[in-house]
């Protein structure tokens, strides 16, 4: 991808004005600001209406960056050299020392950090000297945004600038992965637990419903299109959109397809969407048929239940 550094250096510019902007990543778009910069994360919560106790993912270029602000240890050195950069985001603790805003943590002394793929942010992280508080680009308990479309959609004039990366390549948000102690996937995303498991040598357990948020990601209601949704249904009444994860050989005007094959990647990277299209098509509730729990398949299921308790 050929990076047009005019709009990286207007990025830059804006983010030492301690304003917000989006950018792209693999996984959705973020709303960005500097870590460092209380009065910049204020502002990133502000405009998603995220509640307080909901910390912030920070986004660095490298894990050389990242020593400064936080403790590693062999876990996460196995998954960085796996993963990275890549759709992971590590729970680790806090440095005294560190210059994080305790607005991002809600004073805890864990950091939820990523190292995003996206050759964009990438060029925007390299040219910087703080890393970016970066939650999704949209709204608190909505829809995540793959393009700059969708941010637009949202929120209008009220962010400063989008730095565009085309569509998300993923199109669903990063694993996250609490390596302190014993490793806890505190939220689904595109890599197979099995596959961190196996890079551990260890068992992982899986808390991506807590009773208390500890982390991104965990509220329970989260990724809504703002209509109700029905789960594993078997067929849509009259006023329904019906969405599937593969197409159907008879197609009706509220059939919705997320893979023309039931490819489950291909459903992933299409569901927020296709969710937003079938809102936009002025449908009041969406019925959802049986999608395979398996894979990523698993991941579909989390957002889309959360989604449901809208």
């Amino acid at each position: 991808m050929k990076i047009n550094l005019a709009n990286i250096k207007k990025a830059k510019k804006l983010l030492h004005k301690n304003e917000c902007i989006a950018i792209p990543t693999e996984t959705v778009y973020g709303l960005a600001g500097n870590a460092f910069s209380d009065e910049a994360c204020k502002k990133v919560f502000k405009l998603k209406k995220r509640p307080k106790n909901n910390p912030l993912i920070v986004h660095y270029h490298n894990y050389q960056n990242l020593k400064r602000d936080c403790e590693l240890n062999e876990n996460f050195f196995r998954l960085y050299k796996q993963f990275c950069p890549g759709p992971i985001t590590f729970i680790l603790n806090l440095k005294k020392n560190s210059k994080i805003s305790k607005v991002v943590t809600n004073k805890k002394m864990t950091l939820a950090v990523r190292f995003p793929k996206h050759p964009v942010t990438r060029s925007l992280l390299k040219r910087i000297n703080f890393p970016l508080a970066a939650p999704s680009a949209n709204i608190s308990s909505r829809l995540s945004p793959v393009c700059s479309n969708d941010i637009k959609e949202d929120f209008g004039k009220k962010i400063k600038f989008i730095l565009d990366g085309g569509r998300s390549s993923i199109g669903i948000e990063s694993t996250i992965i609490d390596i302190r102690n014993k490793p806890k996937i505190l939220r689904l995303g595109s890599i197979e637990i099995s596959t961190i498991k196996k890079i551990l040598n260890r068992k992982i357990i899986v808390s991506n419903s807590p009773a208390k948020i500890s982390a991104p990601g965990q509220s329970r209601i989260h990724y809504s299109p703002g209509i109700p949704i029905r789960l594993k249904a078997k067929k849509a009444k009259n006023d329904e959109a019906f969405l599937f994860v593969n197409k159907k050989k008879r197609v009706r005007a509220n059939y919705y397809f997320l893979s023309k094959k039931g490819n489950l990647n291909e459903a992933a990277k299409n569901l927020y969407s296709t969710l937003r299209k079938i809102k936009k098509n002025n449908y009041k509730s969406i019925a959802v048929a049986k999608i395979p729990n398996k894979g990523i398949g698993k991941t579909i299921n989390d957002r889309l239940t959360r989604a449901s308790k809208f």
